[in-house]
């Protein structure tokens, strides 16, 4: 007779996610406790350096850097929970006795399944409500080298803008629209790829003719010139969005934050294939904790005695491993603009979980 239930027994289905559950957080808290103090021990002297700083903003560090490294290293402790789960109860003869009850392997794999849709959820979330503020506010701290960050929250630093040919770098932008400020201008004026300028200028601001730059100087790169003036007017063309928009971070914006920027760039114009692929990416990437339990299974079936157990542990591990290298692949290609962003963002998912399905029917024989 076939069975077509989807999960074991209850007390089966429970026993397995308690494994699952114990054994990846176990291996996200080590993987976290000895990749935090590497990188602390890494950063303290730089945070140390300035000034005041003490003890209390070492923890600050910690506690802003905590949340990056749950949100990047949780798929790959389920990865190797799933492992740890799958090896035990093969070992125990724990599976044999599983598929000799007459419960498939899909069965024994669906509640870990289940379970790692779960934690897809609550990574989801908690990378909307924590990782991305963290993003952000690590990122602020360190712009100013670990000193006090400016109360405004409209201040960007380092923004680079491409205007034509030429190459615009600016050190602090502050406000939006007609009230949007520059300082620390470096303009690198290009002509058929060659360049003919470079201008440099302490501030800027709009006004009714496009920008005008104070504090300037200008250095002529055939003549070899340098030339002190004491204002330059830019061209309209050159618009505040360009600069406002310029440093939108997927990773410091949550997933409705993000789908505005997204359409803000649109209409000024600019490509957004870059940001549509992490946009779809926050869906697709706490997904792969869905993924890991099919790619693992290799280690859950076959007999224990066979001697082939290591090998099945590796083999999962493998298909895991390549799971992530084609992920960031196929994102960095989304960027270069040679896979759209939905491809990008759910080809790998989609590959994998083919994958993950054809070694489970494999196994079932």
């Amino acid at each position: 007779m076939i069975n077509l239930q989807f999960f074991p027994s209850r007390k089966i289905a429970a026993y397995m996610v308690r494994l699952f559950f114990l054994r990846s957080l176990s291996v996200l808290l080590a993987l976290v406790l000895i990749l935090m103090t590497l990188d602390l021990l890494g950063n303290s002297g730089e945070i140390l350096a300035h000034a005041g700083n003490g003890e209390a903003e070492l923890w600050r560090y910690v506690g802003l850097r905590v949340p990056q490294l749950v949100a990047r290293f949780l798929p790959f402790s389920v990865l190797l929970g799933t492992l740890i789960t799958l090896v035990t109860l093969n070992q125990n003869s724990e599976i044999v006795t599983m598929k000799a009850v007459g419960i498939s392997a899909h069965q024994i794999v669906a509640p870990l399944v289940l379970a790692g849709l779960l934690i897809a959820v609550a990574n989801f979330a908690f990378n909307e409500r924590i990782v991305t503020r963290a993003n952000a506010a690590l990122s602020a701290w360190e712009a100013v080298d670990y000193g006090p960050v400016p109360a405004s929250t409209d201040i960007q630093s380092n923004v680079r803008v491409q205007h034509g040919e030429d190459l615009i770098f600016v050190d602090q932008v502050v406000g939006a629209g007609e009230q949007t400020r520059l300082s620390g201008i470096t303009i690198y004026d290009r002509t058929g790829g060659t360049l003919r300028r470079i201008l440099e200028a302490e501030t800027g601001a709009r006004n009714a003719g496009g920008w005008q730059l104070r504090g300037a100087r200008m250095f002529t790169v055939e003549s070899g010139q340098l030339s002190q003036m004491e204002s330059v007017q830019l061209g309209a063309s050159l618009r505040p969005e360009q600069f406002t928009l310029a440093a939108v971070d997927p990773d410091e914006q949550d997933f409705w934050e993000l789908r505005e920027s997204i359409g803000a760039v649109a209409a000024a114009g600019r490509p957004t294939a870059t940001l549509e692929a992490s946009l779809w990416h926050k869906l697709s990437g706490p997904l792969s904790t869905v993924l890991m339990p099919l790619l693992a299974a290799t280690a859950a079936f076959g007999l224990a005695r066979s001697g082939q157990l290591f090998f099945r542990a590796v083999v999962g591990m493998a298909l895991g491993f390549a799971y992530f290298v084609a992920d960031n692949f196929a994102l960095a290609m989304g960027n270069f603009g040679a896979y759209p962003p939905f491809l990008a963002a759910w080809g790998p998912f989609l590959l994998f979980l083919l994958v993950g399905e054809a070694v489970l029917i494999r196994t079932e024989e």
